[in-house]
């Protein structure tokens, strides 16, 4: 059985549809799914599984938060989407994207860019603005070659593009997480670029937020990785989460369905539903 619980479709910032997304995860021999788009639950308004009866899908959701001044990622996984404590967090977060896009576009002007925020919108078509549309808008303008040199040189971490104030506290994003019947889970630890001090601290400190389980698996990654992030889960006994973080096709590291396998002696955070 694969278990592809971090996915992204066009409510945020993928390039499939939600439909599509499913359908891709069903042709890719997916078992269970779970859409995980920033900030929003949109994508389950539209997605129809009847069309993917051997794919059971799990609704989720990746909200943003800060940790020591960096960006982190919750996941939410088997949460009630219409939950009123969620939909008024997701709320919150839907103006803080909009803030922090406005203050990208700001920056980025001020580098020499013309408008970006128009047709950054325009690129959104609705969706929830992120970095990943505005590296597109840079693409698309000849400015940079590929999203690697736009989060190089413009939106990567100290970088012009590079807004972080205006999330929600960690605690409060775990808070809607449990209410709306979710299980917590701290993704892709390893993309954070922290000491293994810093990684251990940071998620203790998830775990007292109410933290529950660390994605140990994100899309194709070493067996040495893997193994530090099963040793961290089982020192600070959480339950193990796994998932391509696909957000289109055509990336081999991160295919929906197809990453690094959930090494057999974890405790799978599905084991809970």
């Amino acid at each position: 059985m694969i278990f592809d619980l971090h996915t992204h479709s066009t409510a945020s910032d993928g390039s499939l549809a939600p439909q599509e997304l499913l359908s891709r995860a069903a042709a890719n021999g997916v078992t269970c799914l779970s859409v995980t788009d920033h900030d929003t639950v949109d994508a389950y308004a539209t997605l129809d599984n009847s069309s993917c009866p051997g794919v059971t899908v799990v609704p989720g959701i990746e909200l943003s938060t800060n940790w020591a001044g960096r960006n982190i990622h919750i996941v939410g996984l088997n949460i009630d989407p219409n939950n009123n404590d969620l939909v008024n967090g997701i709320r919150q977060q839907k103006l803080a994207r909009l803030q922090r896009a406005e203050k990208i576009a700001a920056r980025l002007e001020k580098k020499g860019l013309d408008n970006p925020l128009e047709e950054v919108t325009k690129l959104a078509n609705g969706a929830n603005i992120g970095r990943p549309h505005f590296a597109q808008y840079l693409v698309n303008k000849g400015i940079v070659a590929d999203f690697r040199q736009a989060f190089q040189k413009y939106l990567g971490n100290g970088k012009a593009g590079d807004v972080r104030q205006f999330w929600s506290p960690m605690e409060d994003i775990i808070e809607w997480i449990l209410a709306a019947g979710g299980t917590a889970v701290l993704a892709h630890p390893a993309h954070y670029k922290l000491t293994n001090t810093r990684l251990r601290l940071l998620t203790e400190d998830f775990i007292s937020a109410g933290g529950q389980a660390l994605e140990i698996v994100s899309g194709i990654q070493t067996k040495q990785l893997t193994d530090k992030m099963m040793r961290l889960c089982d020192d600070l006994q959480l339950m193990a989460s796994c998932g391509s973080d696909f957000h289109t096709p055509g990336n081999s590291w991160s295919e929906v369905g197809k990453f690094t396998p959930l090494p057999a002696n974890c405790r799978p955070v599905w084991e809970n539903w």
